[in-house]
């Protein structure tokens, strides 16, 4: 499937400036122009097979304190005795459900989940977990991962908080240390074995804020929201991170002393430099993301679209820079890495060289040769 409607049989010249990608761009974005519900919108058909762990990958969270040991995994928590349907405060059914285990296993497991989330939370200081409770432990019944999510209560204000545990994918790793280096979003997560511990991303989920505030006139600065999801949708695409359609995302609401600020963060890794398409990886394509887009539409002009696309490209430049070495050294790893079949990287380097018009992109033969040139590019450019 090709975006632009453009000849992609042609040659791509090398080295050419680098193309936007917005709303309002001039080469993928340039359907919505028109209207974007003319354009047909992608959609991932394949379940995404997942990717060990390498020793490669484990040296480098080794080495930036990502990898430790934990006192419990995640097959441990698939021993429970009992599950119940979780629904929400509007009486839905969520999909979760609470898991029950057997009280000869309890107290060793609430125990361990208190200490994962001391180190989590307090860099392993474990004087936290005097004042903690583990209140719930949740099953997710949909998508590809079934990961358990844990709800910790302090009990001196009632305050709670959440973690997820997941089975480790190479795919997913990638996209959680890339949001934490390319992105302005810090995530805390740790790796032991088959075994991912990650924090809960606060924020209000892309398809319920359109629900509740964006189709109910409760947004108090409509350009602000747009241009951030221009900005998201720069961050995506740049760093190859897939299929951020609404229920993959949140957008957190920040009050300043005069107006709101929103701010929309990926809450899902694992469609990390996988799928063939240029178009998974840019969200501005997804059908469930119309309403923000047709915001986009109403409220900027393709000039300060393309202002917003290069301010965001330069505030990644800056942060590859400021942290050269450690993306050197996650884009060594990255690049020798099996992420996806070869036929997806032939596809998605073939539809990037054309899109950039850089015929470089034809020798990588791995995503993470895909990124970092990708990478690359970005700095050389800014």
């Amino acid at each position: 499937m090709h975006d632009t409607g453009r000849d992609t049989t042609r040659t791509p010249r090398r080295c050419q400036p680098l193309a936007p990608v917005g709303l309002f761009a001039l080469n993928a974005g340039e359907i919505y122009h028109r209207h974007p519900s003319g354009y047909r919108m992608p959609r991932i058909t394949r379940k995404k097979t997942p990717y060990k762990i390498d020793d490669r990958l484990r040296g480098y969270l080794a080495e930036y304190g990502r990898g430790l040991d934990l006192p419990i995994q995640y097959r441990d928590l698939g021993r429970y005795s009992d599950a119940v349907t979780l629904y929400d405060k509007y009486n839905n059914d969520t999909l979760w459900v609470s898991l029950l285990y057997p009280p000869e296993d309890l107290k060793h497991i609430h125990h361990a989940l208190k200490k994962i989330y001391a180190i989590l939370r307090a860099d392993g200081d474990l004087s936290v977990m005097e004042h903690l409770y583990v209140d719930r432990v949740d099953l997710c019944l949909y998508g590809n991962t079934n990961p358990f999510r844990v709800r910790v209560v302090n009990k001196i204000n009632d305050n709670f908080d959440y973690f997820y545990i997941k089975n480790a994918d190479a795919s997913r790793v990638y996209g959680l240390e890339l949001e934490g280096l390319l992105s302005p979003n810090r995530i805390s997560y740790v790796v032991h074995e088959e075994t991912l511990i990650e924090e809960h991303i606060a924020g209000i989920p892309g398809d319920e804020f359109f629900k509740r505030y964006l189709q109910v006139g409760k947004v108090d600065n409509e350009i602000r929201l747009a241009k951030e999801f221009v900005k998201f949708n720069e961050r995506c695409f740049v760093r190859l991170l897939g299929d951020m359609h609404s229920s993959n995302w949140v957008v957190e609401i920040t009050p300043d002393f005069e107006d709101v600020h929103y701010r929309i963060r990926a809450i899902d890794f694992d469609q990390q430099s996988y799928e063939p398409r240029k178009s998974i990886y840019m969200p501005q394509y997804f059908k469930k993301n119309m309403p923000v887009i047709e915001l986009g539409l109403q409220r900027m002009t393709p000039r300060t679209v393309r202002q917003y696309q290069k301010e965001e490209r330069a505030m990644i430049a800056s942060r590859i820079r400021y942290s050269f070495k450690q993306i050197r050294s996650l884009m060594d790893v990255m690049a020798v890495t099996e992420l996806a079949p070869m036929d997806n990287v032939k596809q998605l380097r073939t539809e990037l060289a054309h899109h950039y018009r850089d015929d470089r992109y034809l020798k990588c033969t791995s995503m993470g040769k895909i990124v970092r040139h990708s990478l690359l590019r970005l700095i050389q450019n800014n």
